[in-house]
């Protein structure tokens, strides 16, 4: 059994306070997140004065203002994140953070992150790609919004210039993401087409399309997580609740035994039922010796310990060598 990777998305639904997002890595490690994921950026670095917020983060925030207002209001410290990765090695859970900007990427790297995600709307940041290449550590990429192509591009970059490996993740970056949008055959384009580890980042409403992404092949899992649902905040509202991941966690490892091995052969557990749930000849009349099996004195039924039913013709036309009592077994 291939264990998924499970990354519990915290994001900036810790609302810029360092005590709730320790409380989100508490969250994740209750319910056996693999990882614990934050956000890592400079506002002035990644958003200027002029960008304007997307439809779902002015339903979610103070519709006066900008995007770039918002971002700060998210944002935690470096030393903050150094005190939350020391807070995940007390705590026994992987911690990931996200650059969004190249002094982001630096300091994360003080800390020695063991993978480095790249998000969808990085795709087509060529100086940050190549930044997170010259790392030379494995690279997760999700792939919101971006064609084939694109994919293709962000991909070759990062492996010719240093990175060890990269993971690709399908997604939709729409919050939340309507079903009909998910999409998820494209996932499994991604990994004919590239090859590698693919998986899926979901930003759909509840927990039945990552688990179906399970599946269907995916190896990472990323979903959004929070405290409350009604929290203020862009992304509070399309993530799940802590019961909600706790159900995704172990809905996902029960679907990775179900998966199983590819040949056809019967379970260990289903060998006992073998002789139960099959059937055998038996004698549908009282059968004297020496009279003839045929159609009209045979019977195929229950146990299966007796002549299985595939040697039907082969019965057929023997003389039964001693008497037979009705619906007794079969002998030759």
């Amino acid at each position: 059994m291939k264990k998924t990777f499970i990354i519990a998305e915290a994001g900036v639904n810790h609302n810029g306070d360092v005590e709730l997002a320790k409380k989100l890595v508490d969250v994740a490690c209750e319910a056996e997140a693999d990882a614990v994921k934050f956000q890592t950026f400079i506002p002035e670095n990644v958003v200027s004065i002029y960008a304007e917020k997307a439809q779902y983060q002015k339903d979610t925030t103070d519709k006066g203002e900008s995007q770039l207002d918002m971002v700060r209001k998210l944002k935690l410290s470096f030393e903050q994140f150094r005190d939350l990765n020391d807070y995940c090695k007390e705590k026994g859970i992987m911690f990931l953070s996200t650059p969004f900007d190249i002094d982001s990427l630096d300091f994360l790297e003080t800390i020695d992150m063991p993978i480095i995600k790249v998000p969808s709307g990085e795709i087509v940041n060529l100086p940050l790609l190549l930044s997170v290449a010259a790392v030379e550590k494995p690279v997760i990429l999700s792939t919101g919004m971006s064609t084939l192509e694109e994919v293709r591009f962000a991909r070759d970059v990062l492996l010719k210039n240093g990175a060890s490996d990269v993971s690709l993740l399908h997604c939709n970056t729409e919050y939340p993401t309507p079903f009909r949008d998910a999409n998820l055959r494209a996932m499994i384009t991604l990994k004919k087409e590239f090859g590698g580890t693919v998986g899926y980042s979901d930003h759909t409403l509840g927990t039945e399309v990552p688990i179906a992404a399970v599946a269907l092949g995916a190896e990472i899992i990323e979903k959004h997580f929070t405290l409350d649902k009604n929290m203020p905040g862009p992304d509070h509202s399309c993530s799940l609740e802590p019961d909600q991941l706790k159900s995704m966690v172990r809905s996902i490892r029960n679907i990775e035994m179900a998966l199983g091995r590819s040949e056809k052969t019967p379970s260990e557990s289903e060998r006992k039922n073998i002789s139960i749930a099959r059937k055998s000849i038996v004698a549908a009349t009282d059968i004297m010796q020496g009279e003839e099996f045929t159609r009209n004195n045979l019977a195929i039924k229950r146990p299966g310990t007796g002549i299985s039913p595939t040697k039907w013709f082969e019965v057929i036309g023997k003389k039964a060598k001693r008497d037979f009592m009705f619906d007794e077994l079969i002998e030759l």
